[in-house]
């Protein structure tokens, strides 16, 4: 008790409330770092990184990490089917080769790396149960104090109460079995000691750390981790990530078969514009050995959830087969998240979000990718390239990724741009606050857990009794699977104001009227103003497109022509929609291994990308005209 209270006065994070009843959260973490001498601010530091300080319900995260500490037990989360073996996709997306459709499943293994078996340790230090780890925060937060203290033991450095005297404990608790990733988690936690954080948790409950500007740890102790140096060599990322190698084969076998990805000269020929972004619906170590087959698919850059470590498989030169549509795949950079879509509570960490941010920040300001959600897609914004492949495309990564907090971490906050009169809405909801009910995560019909989500959904009329909207892409009735994007608009997405009725907002999404609940004391959507396409007078509708593919009369004759075939959407006339880059028509052709026949052919016909439903979707500029949101 009295080395207790003598450590408390110098711990500085917890506020002069954190004894009341709402605080109980704040509380712990006083308790937890007086018991086992740890400097509170690094404990919140670490719980910040880890989990934002959300308790989850007790739900594990996508690596079967558990509370705001996520001490792991990876065991209650693998996974048994990867991202693209579901069959119903053709991930490279081009019909002049034919469909790709891999059936890899991932490996089982009994032997789990020690970063996600945590909290076994946790309850052998604590004597504290498994169970009570899981679902008692005090008690999670009280097992994360015992592990840095383990590590601080372990690396023969004391007990001190200066939060500098940490570097290496924090290191260490990343789970991490190299420096540079390790490295990277302690100057990430490091760097949230200095800005301090205060936020309510998604319990509910206060939760603050104040900031220490002039903090300065002591990296030097890295050396004494006796973790592994790992190579960055050959990687493209920013310094402020760790990054590894794990290269995707390119090799023929069978007939002119090969996987899996293609050689290009990118950015000279052709652009990249994109950068997609996916969820696995695998654990980390088995996808990294199927995207090391080369008969399966490739994506450019694979994120590990406990601690944000980055493995690059495919250069940004070359095109990875990620997206299912050739025409983005051949533009884009697919990034693959270990996750999974259909478990609301299968939480990503901190880590990882502020990884990916700045790995997409890096690539967006290298190929100069504009950072908003016209450009930054997630696989369930790609478009079907033909009306025959819409019904088949992904919908990773889902409701739950957090578009929000992302674009805050690229700097790109999604904010009101235009007074109501604007003639457009950004998607904005409260992430945490909005809660809309979906079904089949995990049997069918059964009602997902109550979570927050990025989505809104929408209605024929002001009524939520109303029907749902229909994609007639989609060949069935709407509903409220969790997969089902027919009737859903995601944060961050514009679309143009079709009407108004009280609390009720109207834009306009797949060629009808949309509405979705839009109330003044918490708004799901920002006013905002810009350029909007529409049909050329004269023009009852225009057909839309899910590639912008050139005109027959642009090929030459060592390449097949493509069809430039309409989707089952049109744009009718007196509807607007969001007009993004204006495009030339393009096509990559790339069919053989050898790289000789490879070449870009570009076309006349100019395309605008629109925003138009879920998805986005290309439209000819010969058939729209285009026009302030204000007109």
């Amino acid at each position: 008790m009295a080395s207790a209270a003598l450590l408390l006065p110098l711990l500085g994070a917890a506020p002069a409330t954190a004894q009341s009843s709402e605080n109980s959260l704040q509380q712990a973490f006083a308790a937890a770092a007086a018991e086992y001498h740890v400097p509170q601010s690094v404990l919140l530091g670490v719980s910040y990184l880890q989990s934002r300080w959300d308790t989850h319900g007790g739900a594990p995260s996508v690596t079967g990490g558990y509370g705001p500490m996520h001490l792991t037990d990876a065991r209650t989360a693998l996974a048994t089917d990867p991202h693209h073996s579901e069959g119903t996709e053709d991930a490279r997306g081009d019909s002049a080769r034919p469909a790709l459709h891999p059936a890899a499943r991932l490996p089982s293994s009994d032997e789990l790396p020690a970063r996600l078996t945590t909290l076994p340790r946790a309850a052998r230090l604590t004597g504290l149960s498994a169970g009570e780890l899981r679902t008692d925060p005090a008690a999670n937060i009280a097992g994360g104090a015992a592990l840095l203290a383990a590590a601080q033991r372990g690396l023969g450095e004391p007990l001190s109460a200066d939060p500098a005297n940490w570097y290496g404990a924090v290191a260490r608790f990343s789970g991490a079995d190299d420096t540079a990733t390790a490295a990277t988690y302690a100057n990430d936690v490091y760097d949230v000691l200095r800005t301090g954080e205060e936020r309510t948790t998604d319990a509910g409950r206060p939760v603050a750390l104040a900031a220490q500007p002039d903090l300065a740890p002591r990296t030097a102790q890295l050396r004494e981790t006796g973790l592994r140096t790992a190579s960055a060599a050959g990687t493209e990322c920013p310094a402020s990530v760790s990054c590894e190698w794990i290269p995707a084969p390119y090799e023929q076998f069978g007939d002119n078969d090969y996987g899996n990805h293609d050689v290009g000269d990118r950015p000279a020929s052709p652009g990249i514009r994109y950068i997609v972004v996916h969820d696995t619906e695998g654990g980390w170590e088995g996808v990294l050995n199927l995207v090391q087959d080369p008969t399966y698919v490739s994506w450019t850059y694979s994120l590990r959830s406990t601690d944000g470590h980055v493995a690059q498989h495919v250069k940004a030169k070359d095109v990875a087969w990620h997206s299912g549509n050739w025409y983005v795949n051949a533009k884009s950079i697919g990034l693959e998240h270990e996750g999974f879509l259909a478990l609301p509570d299968s939480w990503y960490t901190e880590a990882m979000y502020r990884s990916s941010a700045r790995l997409v920040k890096y690539l967006a300001a290298k190929y100069g990718i504009p950072l908003d959600r016209q450009h930054i897609l997630g696989h369930d914004n790609v478009p079907g390239p033909t009306t025959a492949a819409v019904p088949g495309m992904h919908t990773d990564p889902g409701p739950y990724w957090d578009w929000r907090h992302y674009f805050e971490l690229l700097d790109r906050p999604f904010a009101a741009t235009a007074r109501r009169s604007g003639g457009l809405v950004t998607i904005r909801p409260d992430y945490t606050a909005n809660q809309p009910v979906y079904t089949d995560c995990v049997g069918q019909g059964q009602a997902c857990a109550a979570h927050g989500s990025s989505e809104v959904r929408l209605y024929s009329d002001h009524d939520e009794k109303s029907a749902l909207i229909t994609d007639v892409g989609k060949g069935s009735p709407p509903t409220t699977d969790v997969n089902d994007i027919s009737s859903r608009v995601s944060t961050g997405q514009q679309y143009a104001v079709a009407g108004q009725w009280g609390d009720w907002t109207a834009i306009w999404y797949l060629g009808q009227k949309a509405w979705f609940r839009n109330p003044k004391e918490q708004p799901t959507a920002v006013p905002g103003a810009g350029q909007v396409v529409t049909p050329k007078d004269g023009r009852a509708s225009v057909p839309l497109y899910g590639r912008a593919y050139p005109e027959v009369s642009a090929y030459p004759a060592d390449v097949p022509a493509q069809a430039v075939s309409p989707l089952p959407y049109t744009l009718p006339k007196g509807q607007k929609y969001v007009a993004g880059d204006e495009v030339p028509g393009e096509y990559y052709y790339a069919v053989t291994f050898s790289t000789d026949s490879h070449q870009v052919v570009v076309g006349d016909d100019q395309y605008y990308e629109i925003q138009y439903g879920h998805r986005v979707a290309f439209v000819r500029a010969a058939d729209v005209k285009v026009m302030s949101s204000t007109s």
